[in-house]
């Protein structure tokens, strides 16, 4: 059974080629769907192959769900661009029967680094990516979006997550997702209150810190954990500033 890769892009000439690179040998047909990029990342998607399709940025599900009319299969392996297939989820996919499983799709571990640092305390992070597209597809979430269905079998496989170059980057990073997930909390109705940036915050770093056992895993446990626990705490303030400015 045939495989299409569906990636969503904008302004990823570092990671395109790697990412695309890492599905050939068990895509055969790759589908980008970019965001207005403004580098070579469109270019070197169409060396490589691709069909690069433009579409100004709906939202993560939106986006992903986008991609998917334009594959030439049924079955879509829908990848970051700063991900990659490690070798056993590149076999794992080879071993499948497509074209007879009863599975609607399939899940894989995620093994996410901040620069050359295996984040351990975030490990195995599932997240599901092979889906047949006439069965299920992904949710119209602006956030972090997810393929719906319940009939998912979990892989023995790993997916890298090369999300961060470094901690400075991850700090940028997060800047950038605690005003969009502000915005898109309100935007979906919910409310702050004077105490929920304190209590969350806390409650971010208690669960990273003690309930996920990040105190045991060294700086790096350490520095994610504070990071979340800022990141958290921002949001609910950030809610609060809006919400104020609004009346």
């Amino acid at each position: 059974m045939k495989i299409t890769a569906n990636i969503i892009t904008l302004n990823e000439e570092k990671n395109i080629a790697e990412v695309i690179k890492s599905v050939q040998s068990v895509c055969d047909d790759i589908v980008v769907v970019d965001s207005l990029s403004t580098d070579k990342t469109c270019q070197i998607a169409e060396e490589l192959g691709a069909t690069v399709i433009k579409q100004e940025y709906l939202g993560d599900g939106p986006q992903k769900a986008f991609g998917a009319p334009f594959a030439r299969n049924d079955w879509i392996l829908s990848i970051d661009a700063d991900e990659r297939l490690d070798v056993n989820a590149i076999e794992a996919i080879k071993m499948l029967d497509l074209e007879n499983t009863p599975y609607d799709a399939y899940s894989f571990a995620r093994k996410t680094y901040v620069g050359k640092n295996f984040i351990k305390l975030w490990y195995p992070d599932r997240v599901t990516r092979l889906y047949n597209r006439t069965k299920c597809g992904y949710s119209r979430a602006k956030g972090h979006a997810k393929v719906e269905t319940e009939n998912v079998h979990d892989l023995d496989a790993d997916m890298l997550h090369y999300s961060y170059e470094d901690y400075a980057h991850m700090i940028r990073t997060t800047e950038k997702f605690i005003k969009r997930g502000a915005v898109l909390a309100l935007e979906e109705g919910k409310k702050a209150h004077s105490f929920d940036p304190i209590i969350h915050g806390i409650g971010a770093l208690f669960k990273t810190l003690i309930l996920k056992g990040g105190a045991f895993h060294g700086i790096n446990g350490w520095n994610v954990a504070i990071i979340s626990s800022f990141s958290s705490y921002m949001k609910y303030a950030l809610m609060l500033e809006i919400q104020k400015n609004e009346k």
